[in-house]
């Protein structure tokens, strides 16, 4: 499994309750972009319509050697696959208060590009406060474990 880009910022501004594995539509240009890893998921969001799943605002390069075969909107709207029952339970989820859908990963598995989404639920502010700093504190705890075993 090759890991192609990552959405740093979706644990921190959210809290992670379930995990899909979805395919995603792409164009053979973007497929050559993608093997050469010029991809970004910072932006991008999943959005839910008629029934399937879009994911929206991803930038995946043009590749240069394509010629007139390349798309010219690096950002434009890509289908995820996902099995019917997975669809329908998002939907459920996603149309309660708080729930969202957001990419988290996007990598290589057996010559197919997979997405990894997430339902998550949004974090306030305290509870952004609170993870900077647990993380601090093992920071602190890991530099002090290492000063005291040289």
């Amino acid at each position: 499994m090759k890991v192609i880009a990552v959405n740093k910022s979706a644990s921190f501004e959210y809290f992670i309750e379930e995990k899909y594995e979805a395919g995603v539509v792409l164009e053979g240009a973007e497929v050559k972009s993608l093997r050469a890893g010029k991809a970004s998921l910072g932006e991008s969001f999943c959005e839910i319509r008629r029934g399937e799943i879009f994911l929206k605002n991803m930038h995946i390069a043009v590749y240069d050697k394509s010629g007139a075969f390349s798309t010219k909107d690096s950002r434009r709207d890509r289908k995820l696959l996902l099995h019917r029952e997975e669809i329908h339970k998002i939907i459920g989820k996603v149309n309660e208060r708080g729930y969202t859908l957001v990419p988290i990963k996007l990598y290589l598995k057996d010559a197919l590009f997979k997405m990894e989404v997430a339902l998550c639920k949004g974090k306030h502010a305290y509870d952004k406060k609170r993870s900077i700093a647990e993380r601090d504190q093992k920071r602190a705890l890991d530099r002090s474990i290492k000063e005291y075993l040289k």
